[in-house]
């Protein structure tokens, strides 16, 4: 199966740290993959430097045929690709509706679109004219995420969308990235909460130190508890 992204020997320097040690990375177009790792490990530099956000060191970044490691970031939000950072990408001061426009930067909201994202986050409906700011972390999540799939992009990349949520809205969450998921996006998912990455995940790369010390299906990691022990630190407890 094709990667639509490739990073092959990736290096990112942030300051006098050394972040990224040699990633290599595929991530296979049609197909989700969990990116895993303990706290630290480099998940966040590795999307942040697709992004352009921190630049390589050294080291290509691939997008279809096209190398994309020396792009600006609105470059790289060109080609297609939806980035949904930890920190919830939202405009305070704008209402629902005027991040969602800003959003989509194609044209006009899409009804359709719009229809289906209320249909997984209704609050988003709710509060349509009120401002980002005065929504709660998960109704600010839920914006976020919306903004990223206003429109088709070829890539979604996505940071810890259930950190820290009630366990409701990580169900809507789960819910809505299955649904994106089954329309056949390609998607590279940062998530600590391992039984999201069980129901989400079709492959699966494990960072530490940064650098990718496994990789597989997810299936496979999610059956192999020697695996998730010695590359997560989880335990047969963890999972119960």
């Amino acid at each position: 199966m094709s990667a639509l992204l490739s990073l092959t020997g990736v290096h990112t320097h942030i300051g006098r740290y050394h972040i990224l040690q040699g990633v290599d990375l595929g991530v296979a177009e049609g197909r989700t993959t969990m990116l895993l790792g303990r706290n630290g490990a480099g998940k966040t530099t590795t999307l942040r430097t697709i992004m352009g956000l921190w630049p390589a060191s050294s080291g290509s970044i691939t997008l279809g045929t096209e190398r994309i490691e020396a792009k600006t970031t609105p470059e790289i939000a060109s080609r297609g690709i939806g980035y949904v950072p930890e920190t919830m990408a939202v405009f305070s001061d704008l209402t629902v509706k005027e991040n969602l426009i800003l959003a989509a930067r194609n044209g006009p909201l899409d009804d359709a679109q719009l229809v289906w994202i209320f249909q997984f986050f209704p609050a988003l409906k709710k509060f349509w004219l009120s401002r980002a700011g005065t929504l709660s972390g998960g109704q600010k999540q839920m914006l976020s995420i919306a903004r990223a799939i206003v429109e088709p992009r070829q890539l979604l990349l996505i940071d810890e969308p259930t950190k820290g949520l009630a366990p409701a809205i990580v169900m809507a969450l789960i819910d809505c990235l299955a649904e994106i998921k089954r329309r056949g996006a390609t998607i590279l998912l940062v998530e600590q909460n391992f039984r999201v990455a069980q129901q989400l995940g079709d492959d699966v790369a494990v960072m530490d130190n940064g650098r990718i010390v496994h990789r597989g299906a997810m299936a496979e990691l999610a059956e192999n508890t020697t695996l998730q022990e010695r590359f997560l630190g989880l335990s047969l407890e963890a999972h119960q």
